[in-house]
């Protein structure tokens, strides 16, 4: 199945802590039908100082859901993709105001 969310999109949080955040997607795992997203969904890793890096407790971005993220339309509001022919292309396109996603 042709993947709704890239690597690149801006999306919106649905659900869960970070409800209502906006960011953009790092990289994406199909298989695991997760994402991560730059700044949403933070966790805490504690690091060993080594002779090169600072030791701590450095803020992580973990993957989120797929389902729990929408695609932001240009008009900065979330929206379902839908798939659809132009020409011989298949493209992505907002399900709100029909605009194609990528070019």
């Amino acid at each position: 199945m042709a993947a709704k969310l890239k690597t690149g999109d801006k999306v919106v949080v649905l659900a869960g802590k970070d409800k209502g955040k906006e960011g953009t997607i790092t990289s994406v795992d199909p298989k695991a039908g997760k994402a991560v997203v730059e700044g949403i969904n933070m966790a805490i890793r504690h690091t060993r100082q080594s002779q090169t890096e600072q030791g701590g407790r450095l803020p992580k971005a973990v993957p989120i859901q797929l389902s729990n993220l929408a695609l932001l339309d240009a008009n900065g509001k979330a929206t379902r993709v839908g798939f659809r022919m132009e020409g011989d292309k298949k493209v992505r396109y907002a399900k709100t105001t029909g605009d194609v996603i990528d070019a």
